[in-house]
């Protein structure tokens, strides 16, 4: 070892054999669990909830303020990007409560045992995803 930074870089696996590792971890050491995306993702999903309340205000506000302001948003909703920004907003409204839902039955202490903590993360995923298609299955019926 010619530099101090070698020996900090080495360590041993759960085997005992010497391996070269960083010195602090990063991205590409850790895997990625569920329960980590989904902490990410829940971060994420209440920004992206903050700015799709802010188009829905604006189709608020264009509804109280007249029927040329109101066709305005009522186009650019329908339009694809509206359509998608839509279907985010819903995807992330139903995402955060299902993960919200999973961190109250943490709150009173349960589901911390490995099996429930992932097949939590599991049914989250599996939730929004049926949820959301359901929203936009009825949705779209209607419209």
């Amino acid at each position: 070892m010619q530099d101090v930074r070698d020996a900090l870089m080495l360590a041993r696996t759960s085997q005992g054999k010497l391996v070269r590792r960083p010195l602090s971890p990063h991205l590409q050491v850790y895997r990625w669990p569920i329960s980590m995306a989904l902490s990410i993702g829940h971060r994420i999903t209440g920004v992206g909830l903050a700015l799709g309340t802010l188009l829905m205000t604006w189709w608020l506000m264009a509804a109280a303020a007249g029927g040329d302001a109101f066709h305005l948003v009522q186009a650019f909703l329908g339009s694809w990007l509206g359509v998608i920004l839509l279907l985010g907003w819903s995807a992330a409204l139903i995402f955060h409560l299902a993960s919200g839902i999973r961190h109250l039955i943490w709150d009173i202490g349960r589901g911390f045992d490995d099996h429930t903590y992932r097949a939590s993360g599991r049914a989250v995923v599996a939730a929004v995803a049926v949820a959301t298609a359901l929203v936009w299955i009825v949705g779209l019926a209607v419209w």
